[in-house]
């Protein structure tokens, strides 16, 4: 595994692309801490972002690992750009001649996308540990382990969504079409999810959506907004039920794993049967 880690951060290290966004997003990740200074002005009302408890814990743990899940963009891009550059400067069938295998060629750029996820996972959850400990109200050891598992969450969201791009990367060969083809694929989920609740009802759609690739890795972390402090408390003023299941359960887990395997093997797949 080491070696062919090896080869892939060799290759990485000489695109200057790659480089720029690998950067740009940990250096974005790291403006998390920046939200703390916003303010709203609501009429009379001033709401400062950092007062309504976003980096408390155990809730920062959601709230970080929600905010850097929407910005995995920016390696997607490096995911499927990895790919292209096989195809375009020639070194896939370089590799070949060289004595890689189909399979040790896919299975590097497998672990390439788990050593970004388990980076990135890393970076968050020193950040989260920084942050917390110096806005938190609540530093107990039990209370800043707890809602860890979203950690967990996190590291299977981007594996997941890696893995798609990587798979649609060998499947169109261009970076611009794989991440137009991944747009096409998120607009489609929507406008199933649209038909569907049409059709049936938002229980039915709920469950059958949840087992398509985006739409299941979006389950494993929530939209954490509803918890803040100032929106349950106007939740409570008005009487308004706003309950949200935001646990991160072992099936939602299990789908995208499953989706994992099923993008790494049809990669695979697809490599095998082409004649490089």
């Amino acid at each position: 595994m080491l070696r062919l880690l090896t080869i892939e951060f060799y290759k990485l290290k000489h695109s200057r692309s790659s480089k720029v966004l690998s950067i740009a997003y940990f250096v974005i990740l790291s403006f998390i801490a920046l939200i703390a200074s916003i303010e709203f002005n609501l009429g009379d009302f001033q709401i400062r972002i950092a007062d309504q408890g976003i980096f408390n814990f155990p809730f920062i743990w959601h709230f970080n690992t929600w905010v850097a899940a929407t910005l995995k963009f920016f390696l997607a891009i490096v995911i499927v750009s990895m790919i292209s550059n096989e195809y375009s400067n020639r070194t896939l069938k370089q590799n070949l001649i060289d004595g890689l295998s189909k399979k040790e060629f896919m299975l590097s750029k497998f672990y390439t996308v788990i050593a970004f996820a388990a980076l990135s996972t890393l970076f968050i959850f020193v950040m989260t540990l920084i942050l917390g400990y110096s806005f938190s109200d609540y530093t107990e050891f039990s209370i800043v382990t707890r809602e860890m598992e979203f950690l967990l969450a996190y590291f299977f969201k981007l594996v997941g969504f890696f893995s798609f791009c990587l798979f649609l990367g060998v499947l169109v060969k261009r970076s611009a079409f794989a991440l137009g083809f991944l747009f096409v694929w998120w607009i489609f989920e929507n406008i199933l999810y649209g038909i569907l609740r049409w059709q049936t009802s938002a229980e039915t759609a709920d469950g059958v959506i949840q087992f398509f690739p985006l739409e299941s890795m979006k389950n494993l972390i929530n939209l954490p907004f509803q918890r803040l402090n100032f929106i349950e408390t106007a939740a409570n003023q008005l009487q308004a039920d706003i309950q949200i299941d935001y646990a991160v359960h072992w099936y939602e887990v299990a789908i995208v794993s499953v989706w994992i395997f099923l993008f790494i093997y049809s990669a695979y797949a697809l490599l095998e049967k082409r004649d490089l």
